[in-house]
């Protein structure tokens, strides 16, 4: 196990064993320079080379790519053969002695080193990739000294560099078309955005049909960048500052998937972000935002000393940390004092580490004395967690996701992974080019319909709301049919539940043809994605909020559920039902006891041994009483009973739905605190702000969609100071409830000694491990990869009556449009972190996608500015005119606050969890050649709520 805090030079890069190990088969045992091996049937030469120490000269061949042959460098004897094969694609076989080096192979090794030198401009001193370059080290390994072919003649050597990119630049005169990029863009990212264009001298990488690398389908991933052995491809990083001396082995904070990457570093500086190889959830591989879109951590923007006001029409005015600690914790006493213990709470983040979102919910309810806290779950995934808890009896995702290499049939429910998920979706379409079948259920065409080498067998592209018809329509024909698994249900279910469901679900109502004028699809698909489902072999069910963000959202987690214990898919690699988090630590914030009616570990507040465990390790006693949940507190602070709230990193006057209600709930505050990056949508109506630190100043663990811990590592010192934990303890100190701790891994230390799933969770473990996925205790001290092997947490499997009940908000004349929401792969959430880095290249604004069917009935051109209204409020934003979308539906994102589109955005919300309706929304859509009236005031009220006074003298 490579150390997390790597302290060698970054010039040695860290792939190369050569080609990819091959699964094993037979053992086989051969001779290498004298050398017995013992490999697997299967295995490279070069690989089993690498596996007895003997490295093998070699410039197309890495361990992350299929075998390709191309550069003749690698170029073996073995005994018995003619000629020199490669030994990157030629397989071991038993007996085999294999020649690496002679003097027959050191010459045809330099004369082609020297052919490649020739072609080559000769500027190593002043080259980005000088001490991190393989052409560089290859050339001594095989003894190149001089060049005996000069650079009169036809060459490569001026041709343009691509500068479009603003993270990376291509120099074509550097370029020896190895491939690797090519192959990188094929084999790993799945985008297939570059070629080789010519043959033989004009060969050349191009992406696209000679395109730039901007104008071209490349989405930025960098797994071409990394691929390259020499500086054809280069960071523009390491262009500016030069190569790496030192590297920390962290965690991104972005999406769910929860990638690994090696910060590599000049000092406190970072230089690069590099997947980590060995990182458990992405393997190497790795996206635009995580590889490059790191910046925002020392953008100027930030806002690093603590600041109060006494009113929010006040100027903000830099303060002490002991300064604004005081005054927040006098604001919240008085309040308490004057309304009552709940007349306060918190909201936790899902951005910030599960040690930092374990102290707030723990201050909340020991220092405030109250359980009036919630999380930005609550308006993504907790229907995930109420409907798994319910049949399964846990709250999470049932596999890795390696899983799905071994699945059969995929089926996308309301996610769009290329989009929200990338690195996944990179994972999930090469298990479809090598065969597995996909049925995407969308109401909009998502790329993994149609792409490079891959074709959806089913589109079911259903109206927005239709997604419990469409699950029970999936379930009644596999039982008219036949086609359940009998034997799972009878071995692994409640029998009196499933036959109280089968009675429900036989009913014609939910055949697919009495329900095709409810989803819109035709009844032949939905019984052909049925079958597929039901009989195509390991069936996986992955979704997202287009399942979640629904009035039935619990509904239609139950729905898949009971489909995939009605088939048998679950509890085994290859199937299961696998949420796609949005958020870094989503999982973890619920893990940690974020829900005002459950303490970490999902055990419910009422439950008083439970409660009694928590008073002894706390030292105070806790109410047996749920406190309010997001909605709640809103409704509550505009009633008057709810007058104080502290926001740990979440920004809810842009995320929260219904924006005008959210931003009058928080206008009424007496005070409202908010921990964070940037003076975001939220802090224009705080009282305190308390600056937070980025992922790179962190020091803790997050828990992503398929339950792995990783470590967070600091790999600079926090800007502010402190770290965001030690502030909330400081806070709660001062509210009366000492609280303190030495260290994030003390912290880890309580939450494993309370919390039974992470009952074996250190920090020492993770640092040995890597990382591990909970439950992870005596039962399973190495973690828990794939649940419910075997049998259920809750026992028996629990089918449930998945009733289908059409959502309140209805189209009408005045609002004939349905609009529903999404993400873009350069953004992430409400932008905040990648609108202030380069990212906003590619997606500077949030636009409206529309069928040109409903443009033109409102004589929309593309590109024209529109009004977007619905019965809450409108904004205005450029229309694109797309045939994704169905006629009769409208799409947006939510990335850049000055769109506002929860504006428009409604309080209809999830029957059992309050997860509010954000995919489904009555609109118009207008022409428009202004801002809205809530745009004007929004930008009015901003600029004067921002502003910073001198610093009070002290």
């Amino acid at each position: 196990m490579t150390s997390p805090h790597c302290g060698t030079p970054a010039l040695i890069r860290e792939t190369d064993h050569g080609t990819p190990a091959k699964p094993g088969g037979a053992p086989v045992s051969l001779t290498i320079d004298g050398r017995q091996v013992t490999v697997p049937t299967g295995t490279s030469v070069m690989r089993a080379a690498s596996e007895a120490g003997i490295d093998i000269p070699r410039l197309c061949a890495t361990d992350s790519l299929n075998p390709f042959g191309s550069c003749r460098l690698c170029l073996v004897e073995i005994q018995g053969r003619r000629g020199t094969p490669a030994s990157c694609t030629t397989p071991v076989a038993e007996g085999m002695q294999v020649c690496t080096q002679n003097p027959r192979l050191a010459k045809l090794r330099k004369g082609v080193m020297e052919l490649y030198i020739s072609d080559h401009p000769l500027d190593c001193l002043t080259c980005p990739a000088n001490g991190n370059c393989e052409l560089q080290t290859m050339a001594g390994t095989v003894g190149l000294r001089d060049v005996r072919y000069g650079f009169d003649g036809e060459n490569h050597l001026r041709q343009e560099k691509d500068t479009s990119n603003p993270y990376f630049t291509f120099d074509p005169s550097k370029c020896i078309v190895c491939s690797r990029c090519v192959r990188a863009c094929e084999d790993i990212q799945g985008t297939f955005a570059l070629t080789i264009q010519g043959r033989g001298f004009d060969s050349k990488v191009s992406p696209g049909a000679a395109q730039s690398f901007m104008d071209s389908d490349c989405v930025s991933c960098g797994a071409c960048v990394q691929a390259c052995p020499t500086a054809t491809l280069s960071e523009n990083s390491i262009i500016e500052h030069g190569q790496p001396e030192h590297s920390v082995i962290t965690t991104c904070a972005y999406c769910g998937v929860g990638c690994s990457f090696k910060a590599e570093m000049q000092g406190e500086t970072v230089v690069r972000m590099v997947p980590y190889k060995d990182g458990g959830a992405n393997e190497g591989h790795s996206c635009v935002k995580g590889r490059f879109a790191f910046g925002y951590a020392t953008h100027s923007d930030r806002i690093t000393t603590p600041m109060i006001r006494d009113k929010i029409s006040d100027p903000w005015t830099p303060v002490s940390w002991e300064t604004a600690i005081g005054f927040a914790a006098e604001r919240f006493k008085a309040i308490q004092a004057r309304y009552g213990k709940d007349a306060i709470g918190g909201i936790t983040s899902s951005r910030c580490t599960n040690e930092e979102v374990y102290v707030v919910q723990k201050a909340i309810r020991a220092a405030f004395g109250t359980n009036n806290v919630d999380t930005c779950a609550r308006v993504c995934h907790s229907p995930t967690g109420y409907g798994l808890s319910k049949t399964f009896g846990t709250s999470a995702g049932t596999q890795d996701f390696r899983s799905v290499e071994q699945a059969d049939v995929v089926m996308v429910i309301g996610a769009n992974p290329t989009d929200g998920h990338p690195v996944f979706a990179s994972r999930l379409k090469k298990r479809l080019r090598a065969g597995a079948r996909l049925i995407v259920v969308d109401p909009r065409r998502i790329d993994l319909v149609r792409s490079p080498h891959i074709k959806a067998d089913y589109h079911l592209q259903l109206q927005p709301g239709a997604n419990v018809a469409l699950v029970n329509a999936l379930a009644h024909v596999i039982v008219s049919e036949g086609l359940e698994n009998r034997a799972f249900i009878a071995e692994r279910c409640d029998e009196a539940d499933f036959a109280y469901w089968l009675e429900f679900i036989r009913d014609p109502r939910h055949a697919p043809e009495a329900v095709e004028s409810l989803t819109g699809i035709p009844a032949a698909d939905l019984r052909g994605a049925a079958r597929l489902y039901a009989t195509g072999g390991n069936a996986a069910i992955y979704y997202g909020l287009g399942v979640t963000e629904h009035s039935q959202g619990s509904t239609m987690v139950i729905g898949m559920a009971n489909l995939a214990m009605l088939t048998g898919n679950i509890g085994r690699e290859g199937v299961g039902i696998n949420p796609l988090r949005g958020q870094n630590n989503v999982q973890g914030s619920c893990d940690m006891g974020s829900f005002p009616h459950e303490f970490p570990g999902y055990r419910h507040v009422s439950d008083d041994t439970v409660r009694a465990l928590f008073e002894v390790v706390w030292g105070t006693a806790l109410s047996a009483e749920p406190g309010l949940r997001i909605p709640n507190m809103f409704d509550a602070a505009l009633a008057g009973t709810y007058r104080g709230l502290y926001v740990q990193g979440e920004d809810i006057a842009q995320s929260d739905p219904n924006t005008q209600h959210v931003t009058s709930a928080l206008e009424s505050l007496d005070c409202l605190v908010v921990q964070d990056l940037f003076l975001n949508e939220t802090a224009a109506f705080a009282h305190v702000f308390l600056p937070g630190t980025s992922f790179l100043e962190k020091d803790g663990t997050f828990t992503n969609a398929e339950r792995r811990i990783n470590r967070v590592r600091p790999v600079m010192a926090s800007k502010t100071g402190k770290a965001e934990w030690q502030v909330t303890c400081e806070l709660a100190t001062a509210m009366g409830y000492p609280m303190h701790y030495d260290s994030a891994a003390d912290i880890m230390d309580e939450i494993a000694r309370v919390t039974p799933t992470f009952r074996g969770v250190s920090f020492d473990l993770l640092d040995r491990k890597g990382s591990v996925q909970w439950p992870c205790n005596d039962a399973a001290p190495d973690g828990t990869p794939t649940m419910h092997i075997g049998g259920f947490v809750r026992g028996k499997g629990r089918f449930m009556i998945t009733e289908f009940v059409p959502s309140d908000e209805r189209t009408s004349r005045f609002f004939p449009l349905i609009l529903t929401t999404g993400r873009i792969l350069s953004q992430y959430n409400v932008g905040a972190q990648t609108r202030r880095t380069d990212n906003v290249a590619w997606h500077p604004e949030d636009i409206l996608e529309i069928h040109p069917h409903d443009a033109e009935q409102r004589g929309i051109q593309d590109g024209e500015m529109v009004s977007l209204a619905s019965r809450m409020g409108a904004t205005t934003l450029r229309a694109c005119l797309s045939d994704r979308m169905p006629q009769g539906v409208v799409y947006t994102t939510f990335h850049h606050p000055v769109t506002g589109a929860n504006v428009v955005t409604t309080d209809h919300s999830d029957w059992a969890t309050n997860c509010p309706e954000y995919k489904r929304t009555a609109v118009q859509v207008t022409r428009s050649n202004q801002a809205s009236d809530w745009q004007v005031q929004k930008q009015d009220a901003d600029s004067e709520r921002r502003r910073i006074a001198p610093p009070a003298a002290e």
